[in-house]
């Protein structure tokens, strides 16, 4: 309250001072004008009366003289007319002038000296008087002269007004400005600091995040971003200290970020860490004349991120984003996270010719259709190989210079964009620790036979120390197909590849996502309304299915569709009971085969709608765009069932998502057996996605279960994924790699001309 008053008296006292500036500029200002318009009245009259008087001085018209002088006084308003004779001496006037005025002006000697017209302000009495003296002539001699004689006491009267009245509206405009101060202060910075102060003080107790305590307008964006970025840190901080605790209370020893940190330091024991992928965990993108970061929605980043906080690593990604190029310095480098600067990101550029060759071209028309068994053909040519030749050595080149000086530096190396990278980085670092994790499935030896570029491939890969993939049938494969295309000495029972002295071992490390939540933990958002939330969407159907996924031949979106219609077909109860919601985000649509996809997709759900069309009922909701997690997790926590029916996938992390956001232990998860979470996600309906039958009868067992079992089912799955998270896949792979000795050289590769070793049986271990 006297910090407000302060700033009402201070602001006022400027007001003030501000205005009683105006008020004498626009006082003097406007005397000044009264003045220049009773001067400019005398000039105009004097030469007219100088004449006439003139002509009146001759001796027996004193009469007329004077008759002239009373109706000129009369008419032009004055306060009287004298003359004067050469000697200053009073001659003639108006009645009653002489009477009050004891002596000669002076102004009139000085028009009678100077030959010429004079003026001057006079007090007289109470009475403040213009004077204005013209000599008059007889020939050429001066004989004297005539003064105007004008009451100029308005003038003063209008300045005292004009000073009161200013006095009035500085008054005034004062106590507007006080009150206005006075409720703007409490309306925009008191009350929204008192609701920051009873924000903050909610905030050991839980809450405070629900809501801003700030307005959402320019003047306090900034400051309300970074206090709740420090809520929000303060508050992560005591969820993860509450689930510390509740874990040892418990005796579990579940993964978390924190623990993550604590355990790569540990390993790393200061080897420096660098992370290799195509997509970058910041971009910078321009927004009219601004600058905003963009977080991709990936596991990845939510995985890897805190490895790099914890040891201060590098992260080596393509840079993406429109802006990108403003935020680096002279290296290619900037300090991210934005809000807390923990590690660096380096960003390497690429052409849109080499984008095209390596991205689109050879990582996404061949190499992808060849690890997925979804009976699309692979596309080669040479002009993409060159490409990504190109870029994996540009990525090598990077990352080298990244890791000049370091000592026995530590790479993770991210997906089948860079299957070359390994030996690329091996053979100039030996001491270099590496790793790459295959995030997409491996094929069998005479699939990947396909590629014409199959060996160079297998030489990359194996210049790693460490090859990961999701499931142990992806590492088998992965092996015997080094053992069908490259002279190599296999170790079945330790899964490792030895070739010309470098071993490299294969290990399987299923991906998961950032579910730490305690069983049985409440979630700490606010209930969740499902009904106003189908209504926002204009859903008036009972049961809600959800699919989510890229717009991806090998997600069998049009084989859910059709599942989706035969059980409408075999069971008419659920019509108008029952919509399905797919999310289906368009993914690489520069690829003619992604755009063929997303039409067909389109046209079969419009197929199907046409065919049951019903009035306030669609059957199937396709969203074609773009969603955040916090957006998708919505979905999932309203869906009676979740479908995932991929052709072929390493893993498929929407399966796991589903589980992890359904905290109420409801929801069924129906999964194809052809994706790696189904080694894991055994309470899952598992099912084939090619059987239409199957699993339109998987959607009727999950809407038609029993509460009992479907919540049996959920926990047991939420159980899993909590235990196997993402920062245990994490601590896996780097735990892993960080215990490999560092080579001391790089050795001569084998020979082809040696034989291989005879491989045991290749089983799913």
């Amino acid at each position: 309250m006297r910090l407000t008053l302060r700033l009402v008296i201070l602001l006022v006292a400027v007001t003030a001072a501000v205005g009683l500036l105006f008020a004498v500029f626009e006082a003097r200002s406007d005397r000044r004008a009264l003045f220049h318009e009773v001067r400019a009245r005398a000039e105009s009259l004097g030469p007219y009366l100088q004449d006439h008087v003139e002509a009146l001085l001759a001796p027996g018209r004193s009469t007329d003289l004077q008759n002239l002088l009373s109706l000129v006084e009369t008419r032009a308003g004055m306060f009287g007319i004298a003359v004067y004779d050469d000697q200053g001496n009073p001659l003639t006037g108006t009645p009653g002038l002489f009477q009050v005025l004891n002596r000669t002006p002076s102004v009139v000697l000085r028009s009678i000296g100077s030959n010429a017209g004079s003026s001057e302000f006079l007090k007289l009495g109470r009475n403040s008087l213009f004077l204005y003296a013209l000599p008059l002539h007889s020939g050429p001699s001066t004989v004297g002269a005539v003064c105007l004689f004008y009451d100029s006491s308005y003038i003063d009267a209008t300045a005292a007004r004009d000073w009161r009245n200013a006095l009035y509206v500085l008054l005034i405009e004062g106590l507007l400005i006080a009150l206005i101060t006075f409720l703007l202060i409490r309306w925009r910075f008191t009350q929204p600091l008192a609701r920051m102060a009873q924000w903050l003080r909610e905030m050991p107790k839980g809450a405070g995040l629900a809501a801003s305590p700030f307005p959402r307008d320019d003047f306090f964006q900034p400051l309300a971003k970074e206090v709740e970025h420090i809520a929000k840190t303060l508050s992560a901080a005591r969820a993860s200290a509450q689930e510390e605790a509740h874990l040892r209370a418990s005796a579990q020893a579940l993964w978390t970020a924190e623990r993550l940190r604590i355990h790569v330091r540990s390993k790393l024991r200061g080897s420096p860490l660098f992370v290799i992928s195509n997509r970058e965990p910041y971009s910078h993108v321009r927004d009219g004349k601004s600058l905003q970061v963009v977080v991709p929605p990936s596991g990845l980043v939510t995985a890897l991120e805190p490895v790099l906080l914890a040891c201060d690593g590098t992260w080596i990604a393509q840079g993406s984003g429109d802006a990108d190029r403003e935020t680096v310095d002279e290296r290619d480098r900037l300090r991210v996270p934005p809000r807390d600067p923990r590690y660096t990101l380096r960003r390497v550029w690429l052409s849109a010719e080499e984008e095209d060759g390596y991205y689109f071209g050879f990582a996404n028309e061949g190499l992808w259709p060849l690890c997925h068994i979804a009976h699309t053909r692979p596309i080669f040519r040479t002009t993409d190989w060159e490409s990504y030749k190109s870029v994996n050595q540009k990525f090598a080149q990077a990352a080298l210079e990244e890791m000049k000086g370091a000592e026995s530096p530590v790479v993770l190396v991210q997906d089948y964009h860079f299957a070359l990278l390994p030996l690329l980085i091996k053979s100039e670092r030996p001491d270099a620790r590496v790793a790459i994790f295959w995030h997409i499935p491996w094929p069998n030896p005479q699939a990947f036979g396909i590629c014409p570029w199959q060996r160079e491939l297998l030489e990359g890969l194996l210049g790693a120390d460490l090859v990961g993939f999701h499931i142990q049938s992806h590492c088998n494969r992965f092996v015997e197909s080094v053992d069908s295309a490259l002279e190599s000495r296999i170790d079945w029972d330790h899964f490792a590849v030895s070739r010309g002295g470098h071993r490299t071992l294969v290990r399987r490390y299923p991906i998961s996502v950032a579910f730490t939540g305690a069983p049985g933990k409440p979630s700490p958002a606010a209930p969740f309304d499902r009904d106003a939330f189908l209504k926002s969407l204009g859903i008036q159907a009972l049961f809600l299915g959800v699919g989510v996924d890229r717009v991806d031949y090998t997600k069998g979106i049009p084989e859910r569709f059709r599942a989706i219609e035969r059980f409408l077909d075999k069971y008419p109860l659920y019509h108008r009971q029952f919509t399905f919601v797919q999310i289906a985000a368009p993914s690489r649509t520069r690829i003619p085969r992604y755009q063929e996809l997303m039409t067909e997709v389109q046209a079969e759900a419009d197929r199907i709608n046409h065919r049951f069309a019903a009035p306030d009922w669609t059957p199937i909701l396709l969203f074609g765009s773009q969603y955040s997690h916090e957006e998708i997790d919505v979905y999932y926590k309203a869906a009676d069932l979740c479908m995932v029916t991929s052709l072929d996938d390493g893993m498929n992390l929407v399966a796991k998502e589903f589980v992890a956001a359904r905290d109420d232990e409801q929801g069924v998860l129906i999964l194809s057996r052809f994706t790696g979470a189904a080694r894991e996600l055994r309470d899952a309906l598992i099912v084939n996605p090619y059987d239409t039958d199957q699993l339109a009868e998987a959607v009727r067992m999950a809407l038609e279960m029993i509460p009992e079992e479907r919540q049996a089912r959920m926990q047991r799955l939420r159980r899993l994924v909590r235990e196997h998270n993402i920062y245990r896949w994490a601590a896996n792979l780097v735990s892993d790699l960080a215990e490999m000795r560092p080579e001391s050289g790089w050795p001569t590769p084998l020979p082809e001309t040696l034989g291989k070793t005879e491989s045991t049986e290749k089983t799913d271990r």
